[in-house]
This record gives C-alpha cells, structure tokens and sequence, in this order.
C-alpha cells in the first residue's frame, strides 16, 4: 500500500514540474516589453529573441531586442548590416550594465574593425533606450530608418565579454556566437504573422544619424511584469504540489 502510495507521488511530482517549467520560462508572449510591437521572434541562437513592427509608409523598422549576458556587467547588441550577413560592416547597437543594479547603457557602433569603439551609423535612428528586466535580462529600444520599399535586412545579434571602462570586451568565439545571424524579412509571404495582443505603436520623427538617445534610464513601462507572472505561477504550482504531498504522504 505504501508503495503504491509512493508512485502515485512521484507520478504527481512529475506531472506538477512540467507545469512549473513552462510558467518560470521566457518566451514572446511573457516578455512584456515597453510598448506595442505586430511580431515576436525567437531568435535561433544565443536565447534571445526580437519584438518589432515594420512600418512601410515611412520605411521604419522599431524593435526590441531581448537578451541575457552570460555575466553580470557583459554586453549584448543588436545590429543591422547593410551589406552582408556578418559582424563586420555591422551598424550596431550595443548595451550593458555599467554595475550591478544599475540602469544599461546603450550607445551605437559602426563595426568596421573587430576593435570595438562608439561611432555614427550609416542610417537614421531615433527612440534609442535600453532598460533591464528581471533576470539580468537587457532590453533594447529603437527605431531605425530601412530602405524604402526594403523586403528584409541583414540582422546581427551578439552578447560578449566583460566592459572595462566604457570598453566593450572581444565576444567568446563560441559556434552559437558565430552564427548569430538571420534575414528579417519585412514584407512577403514569408513574413511573420502578427503576434497575440500586438498593435502598432506611434513612431515619431527621425534625427539625423547617431542623434538617438544614450542616457540611461528612459525605458518606460513595467521592468518585472513577466517575472511577477513567473512567480505567481510558480507559487501556485508549488502550493498545489505541497497540498498533493499531503495528500498521498497522510
């Protein structure tokens, strides 16, 4: 009897942790990000992922990058490459945590050596903020302007090594680093769908390229909403699986 008691346990104990999984892990949907964005992607390296509305009357892409650094006070960046699937030529955007609990910083680099230092890109951008959410995850906001009746863009994503006075570190050379590029496609049948409970938020006026906000501290709207759903669904799983143990222990 009180074998048969102790696998119906385990079975519950099973059961109850694929429920608890899914609720403490990140996906688009838990993400809540500051604004409105049509589409979510999970990107197919690195754990990241990208929030972002194509607007086509005034060919301008607004994104949110998503990212966790492999160490408190490493970098992550997002960019755009103009010519090439690459790091190189890459027109990016990169940002981290001056310390820790600290608000990042963002600022923007054009990539044409491997020697990482702040410069103007070769596009407009406007709306640049960065912001952190729970789990050391860092957020990037902007909207940048593409080539009018653009299909898709190169996009480059990256997270790397330690910042040493303002100085971005060399990333690792890790197989998921090396490949962290895609084609966003922006337009066609091959376009993403919208994502749940999106719309299209407002984009105002463009400054002229490297004009985008660097200060610190501007993200507005929720920083830790998606870890409170987190840790209200784990709470909830954890006391159903205390009231089971009760149950099949007594």
């Amino acid at each position: 009897m009180a074998s048969n008691s102790s696998l119906t346990l385990v079975l519950a104990l099973a059961c109850l942790v694929s429920l608890i999984s899914p609720a403490i892990s990140q996906t688009c949907p838990t993400q809540n990000v500051s604004g409105n964005f049509e589409n979510c992607m999970a990107l197919p390296q690195l754990d990241s992922y990208l929030h972002y509305t194509y607007d086509a009357a005034n060919s301008s892409l607004s994104v949110a990058f998503v990212a966790t650094p492999p160490r408190s006070g490493d970098w992550v960046a997002w960019a755009i490459n103009p010519t090439a699937r690459r790091m190189l030529g890459s027109q990016a955007f990169l940002a981290y945590s001056p310390r820790a609990g600290a608000r990042p910083e963002v600022n923007t680099y054009n990539i044409s050596t491997y020697n990482l230092t702040p410069g103007r890109l070769s596009f407009e951008f406007w709306n640049l903020r960065a912001e952190s959410m729970a789990g050391n995850m860092i957020v990037i906001y902007t909207t940048v302007k593409v080539p009018a009746g653009a299909e898709s863009v190169n996009q480059v994503w990256q997270m790397g090594g330690n910042v040493t006075a303002g100085r971005p570190g060399v990333h690792p050379m890790n197989p998921a680093n090396m490949a962290s590029t895609a084609v966003l496609r922006l337009t066609g049948s091959d376009a993403p769908s919208s994502a749940p409970g999106a719309a299209p938020g407002s984009v105002p006026g463009p400054t002229t390229p490297g004009g985008g906000s660097t200060t610190p501290g501007q993200a507005g709207g929720p920083r830790n909403a998606g870890s409170m759903t987190a840790s209200v669904n784990f709470g909830v799983n954890f006391g159903i699986l205390v009231m089971l143990a009760t149950v099949f222990i007594f």
